[in-house]
């Protein structure tokens, strides 16, 4: 049908939904519609602004779904910063109840006496004292605070009981984030996404169960001391009170025993439930040891442009060395003593194969001697590490090639007999390794190496 055919009230729709998929990317157009006149005398009031809301905590709830990662220290601890740690309500309730309640219990001797000589004396006073009202408040003031006296162990108890109740949990926090200001907690849709989200049935649920328990458990006590309730009108009153006190005292321990099975069963929900708001999607986490350590490929890259600095300050000591002992094509090794300077020769430039390459090209290009060794080469390579000093097991076959090196320096200079290269140099076979290198190391000395000459090359 041409959209000039259409029905009013299609054409008012198809604009209205254009529009609002518009205001709201990512939502279809049809959940938030407000109250429009659709056509003539027909008027429609359709608000989805509630099914909207619904729609809302149900895309939360199961973005919920994607946070499989455990939360990581740092964002439990950016939670707790910000108030939000483990708490059950029904652990201090229980806490307090229970304080109260044994506290009371143990001291009932000490408090129900000196409750006693407080109304012994509260009802003693002679005619002269009852006509003189300011006496009378006076004497009922003082003895109002004597009565608070000796209730202030059981208040201490309590008092400690709601400090230590969440210190058992989530451990004590005072936060001021918790109370500042922020208008998104006025926003009624997030107010109506927590209504029609998963957590109002569980709340309620929970609430219903915790009135059956404690009330189921209170009732039995109560049902089973109806014998004793109804024989308290033909006791005696002193014997009555006692017996009154006795099952009052009962019921409220079985029901401080209910409280504890219901916090039993809540502590563990809230913990489950703590740690699972606080878990994080794959992505977060990735992105928090991108934060804390570094991003890896800046860190790679960081990493490349640190080896070729120190391969590029390599390749200057090339010319400055005394021999260079090579494989003779996949290693070489650049060498250099100074006789009252160093204790030792020291490896001053290594590598394999194209850095091994451009060592030798250097070293032919500024007259350095060149000794195939293969043995020598590889156990300097593996075992001694740039600006070090050759071991000790090694001063032999490194003595051989210097004197040789020394020869060739003054057959050059003198001419005369051209000096043997030395051949089956003193090698431990422990040092020597083979040809083979750590794929990861050839790889990255390969990059180096072209980088060097790409460099050298634009220069």
């Amino acid at each position: 049908m041409p959209a000039g055919s259409r029905p009013k009230i299609l054409r008012h729709r198809a604009v209205r939904a254009a529009t609002d998929s518009e205001k709201y990317p990512g939502f279809p157009a049809f959940l938030d519609r407000s109250p429009v006149d659709c056509s003539g005398n027909n008027r429609c009031h359709w608000k989805a602004a509630p099914r909207r809301a619904h729609m809302e905590a149900r895309v939360a709830e199961d973005s919920d779904l994607e946070r499989t990662e455990a939360a990581t220290p740092k964002r439990r601890e950016k939670a707790r910063e910000e108030g939000q740690v483990a708490r059950s309500r029904e652990l201090a309730s229980f806490a307090l109840l229970s304080a109260g309640f044994y506290g009371a219990w143990m001291l009932s001797g000490p408090i129900g006496e000196h409750l006693r000589t407080m109304l012994h004396t509260a009802f003693s006073f002679d005619r002269a004292t009852a006509f003189d009202t300011n006496r009378m408040l006076s004497h009922a003031g003082i003895l109002s605070l004597e009565g608070l006296y000796a209730l202030v162990p059981v208040l201490a108890l309590t008092g400690v009981a709601a400090l230590a109740a969440p210190m058992a949990l989530g451990g004590w926090l005072v936060s001021t984030k918790t109370f500042e200001l922020k208008f998104e907690r006025l926003n009624p849709v997030a107010g109506l996404g927590r209504i029609f989200s998963i957590q109002g049935p569980i709340q309620l649920g929970m609430s219903i169960a915790k009135t059956l328990v404690v009330g189921g458990i209170g009732g039995i006590a109560i049902w089973r001391s109806k014998d004793e309730l109804l024989g308290l009108a033909t006791q005696p009153l002193h014997a009555a009170l006692a017996d009154a006190l006795h099952l009052i005292a009962v019921c409220c321990g079985m029901t401080v025993a209910g409280m504890l099975v219901v916090a039993g069963l809540d502590v563990p929900y809230q913990l489950w439930q703590y740690n699972k708001k606080l878990r994080m999607t794959k992505e977060e986490v990735k992105r928090e040891h991108r934060e804390n350590e570094g991003d890896p490929h800046v860190k790679g890259r960081i990493r490349q442009q640190q080896r070729a600095m120190a391969r590029r300050r390599m390749m200057a000591n090339v010319p400055t060395a005394d021999v260079v002992v090579t494989n003779p094509t996949h290693f070489a090794v650049a060498l250099k003593y100074t006789d009252g300077e160093m204790r030792a020769p020291k490896v001053v430039a290594k590598g394999v194969n194209l850095v091994a390459a451009r060592i030798r090209e250097l070293a032919a290009e500024h007259h350095v001697p060149l000794l195939e060794a293969p043995p020598l080469a590889r156990a300097l390579y593996h075992n001694v590490d740039l600006e070090r000093e050759i071991p000790g097991t090694l001063y032999s076959a490194v003595a051989e090639v210097l004197a040789w090196v020394y020869q060739l320096k003054r057959f050059r200079a003198e001419g005369g007999i051209a000096p043997e290269a030395p051949v089956d140099l003193d090698v431990p076979a422990e040092l020597d390794k083979g040809a083979h290198v750590a794929p990861e190391d050839e790889l990255e000395e390969a990059e180096d190496a072209l980088g060097s000459r790409a460099a050298g090359g634009a220069a």
